[in-house]
């Protein structure tokens, strides 16, 4: 079964910077388009960030700018660096690859948690 591992959360000051990582295993990582994204207490999972197996980046509107997504096909891991964090960004973040419709694809891992906060 995939396994998609998360870690690089934190706590950080409003301003900040975290870089995340998410290793995934028992896929043909380099063949999907991958994303980041994020659940804020209360709230709905949101898509965050995602970049195709061509290495094409897409951001939300509310992390253009100061987020950037990268992945490194050989160590199977997908990146999310956060810059100037702001204390709307708090949530635990999870990684997935995405469908041709743009759907999470696998079992979500137990993601990792970012709380910006002074």
């Amino acid at each position: 079964q995939v396994q998609l591992v998360e870690s690089g959360g934190g706590l950080v000051q409003p301003g900040g910077s975290l870089r995340l990582s998410c290793i995934a295993s028992k896929m043909r990582f380099s063949l999907y388009d991958m994303a980041w994204y994020r659940q804020a207490p209360g709230k709905q999972r949101e898509l965050v960030a995602q970049i195709t197996a061509g290495r094409m980046p897409n951001y939300a509107d509310s992390v253009k700018g100061r987020f950037t997504i990268s992945r490194d096909n050989v160590k199977n891991t997908v990146y999310l660096q956060m810059n100037t964090l702001k204390p709307e960004d708090t949530a635990i973040y999870y990684c997935n690859s995405l469908s041709s419709n743009n759907e999470a694809i696998w079992p979500w891992g137990q993601g990792t948690q970012v709380t910006v906060s002074s």
